[in-house]
């Protein structure tokens, strides 16, 4: 079993409220969009690392990252992609992805809009963390983390921070 913490959109900025939030977690993934080295670095610090770049990362950033991870954890195959989209509205990048590798999970951020949703069509679970940083238009902080054993993904737990308070 490995805790997993899952993040996206950080946009530069890692909340103390966040790092705590994956305190007892085994590995930290983010779906794009990290804003800059130095978050990275400090998300490496924390805990081991799956990172893929987003559409404002810069080429520091892209360099230490790729545009999609596709792995294992425990017996789950996930997939990762910063623009992804959602079930019944994947982009063709994300689409290409899916039906390739047959995740058992697919992760994507972009949106800034928390979603975990079943897919019927492609048999996994989709899950976009929402935004963990401060910049953009939503107006809760969010991010993710759950326990992988073996194939499946049990004790889902989202952190919500109002943003208001961290400006």
């Amino acid at each position: 079993m490995k805790k997993i913490g899952l993040l996206s959109d950080t946009h530069g900025t890692l909340l103390p409220r966040v790092s705590a939030f994956f305190e007892q977690c085994d590995e930290i993934w983010h779906a794009g969009d990290i804003g800059n080295p130095e978050t990275l670095q400090n998300l490496e610090n924390l805990k081991p690392l799956r990172a893929v770049y987003g559409n404002i990362d810069d080429t520091k950033t892209r360099s230490a990252c790729k545009e999609t991870a596709i792995f294992k954890c425990e017996d789950l195959v996930v997939a990762m992609v910063h623009i992804g989209g959602y079930p019944g509205r994947y982009t063709p990048l994300a689409r290409k992805l899916i039906l390739e590798s047959k995740p058992g999970l697919f992760i994507s951020g972009h949106s800034h809009i928390l979603k975990v949703i079943y897919d019927n069509k492609h048999q996994l679970l989709h899950i976009n963390p929402g935004a963990a940083g401060i910049s953009g238009l939503h107006k809760v902080i969010t991010a993710v983390r759950f326990k992988v054993e073996k194939d499946r993904i049990t004790d889902l737990e989202i952190l919500e921070i109002d943003r208001k308070k961290q400006i």
